[in-house]
């Protein structure tokens, strides 16, 4: 049913203003808040930062002396436990809102209701699941990882029309264009870690950063690389920036100490891992990465890292980029690979594709899974 109305109007734009912490708040969810006084709104605002004041109190903040009595609509149920912040439901109450209009429900299972409910208990008026699928769509991320306590994993990759993402000489620079690539940039500045896998690495010594085109991110994201045997060149732009920006490389158990204490040295993190049936073990990882905090990846590849992501169902969502080219190399390197399939019937699902003109190239983009987190 299509929701319309007052309600549904103010509620997105609290949605376009919780877009704009996207990459900022993490693992803190995005959201955005709008404060309405006889039908005009008279205060904006969203989180962001992490470890800044959530929405509801920028907006309220920026309502001032108006607040009181107004209606306040916010994209998530104000949090009622203290984090790095005090609780929104405080600030509410002692703004004198007198109506809370909320998109989705706190996922956090401590936390659940707990916001709502507390105002409500101080005669606030409260309804929510307003737009609610759009607020849950726009923090996929802080949902699998607040539910979970593993990231949320994206794909991308850059392929010609026909699935290739290097010739059989390996050759790979550039496939797609450099505004696909800006674009795939963006991705990444929304990712709390950026993996990729040895063979990726040595093939194309990547820098795995954030890079916008006239813009300084805030933040850079570790760089995760799956490598067993500890096989990392010393000389790749890894190595050599590791000190800047974290490079965390995930390898065996019983890889070489002598190598780990060398690339320690450079700065380089190493994290020994069970071993699974292609390499390390991908669950035990993802539980490690939660661990640290880390509520998204944007997994860059190559095919077999990418298969294998998709292969174990560990796979969320993902980003492929195509250019208007053909390869039609038996031998070249195909953008994923994994076990065989042999009936059409056995092939994994994809749901709520996009697709997006970019230049001459193309963006396709949906999730793995039919329903939302």
């Amino acid at each position: 049913m299509v929701q319309t109305g007052p309600d549904v109007q103010f509620m997105k734009r609290a949605l376009r203003l919780a877009a704009l912490g996207e990459g900022l708040t993490s693992p803190n969810p995005m959201v955005g808040a709008v404060v309405v006084k006889d039908g005009a709104i008279v205060g904006l605002g969203y989180h962001q930062a992490l470890g800044g004041p959530h929405a509801e109190v920028n907006a309220i903040a920026d309502a001032g002396a108006t607040a009181m009595g107004a209606t306040l609509y916010v994209t998530l149920e104000p949090c009622n436990h203290h984090g790095l912040t005090p609780p929104c439901t405080k600030a509410v109450i002692d703004a004198g809102i007198a109506r809370v209009v909320f998109g989705m429900a706190d996922p956090n299972p401590d936390v659940a209701g707990g916001g709502a409910e507390l105002l409500r208990r101080a005669a606030i008026e409260v309804k929510g699941g307003v737009l609610e699928r759009e607020c849950r769509a726009l923090n996929q991320a802080f949902i699998k990882y607040v539910t979970t306590g593993i990231p949320y994993v994206m794909l991308k990759a850059a392929a010609t029309l026909d699935g290739f993402i290097a010739t059989s000489a390996g050759d790979s620079k550039w496939i797609t264009s450099e505004l696909s690539r800006q674009f795939a940039h963006r991705f990444r500045s929304h990712a709390d870690g950026i993996l990729a896998g040895i063979g990726t690495v040595i093939a194309d010594d990547p820098l795995l950063t954030v890079r916008l085109r006239g813009k300084k991110s805030s933040r850079q994201r570790p760089r995760i690389v799956l490598d067993s045997e500890l096989k990392l060149p010393m000389d790749s732009q890894l190595v050599r920036t590791a000190s800047a920006c974290p490079v965390w490389v995930v390898c065996r158990q019983d890889a070489s100490a002598d190598r780990e204490r060398t690339l320690q040295s450079a700065g380089v993190q190493v994290i020994r891992a069970p071993s699974g049936q292609s390499g390390v073990d991908l669950p035990w990882l993802l539980k490690e990465l939660g661990r640290r905090r880390i509520s998204s990846i944007l997994v860059e590849g190559g095919g077999r890292v990418l298969g294998s992501f998709i292969q174990n169902g560990f796979a969320d969502e993902f980003y492929f980029f195509y250019a208007p080219k053909i390869l039609a190399d038996p031998k070249g390197v195909c953008m994923l690979s994994g076990q065989p399939r042999l009936k059409i019937a056995d092939c994994v699902r994809a749901y709520g594709i996009g697709a997006r003109k970019l230049g001459e190239d193309l963006l396709v983009r949906g999730r793995f899974r039919e329903q939302l987190y």
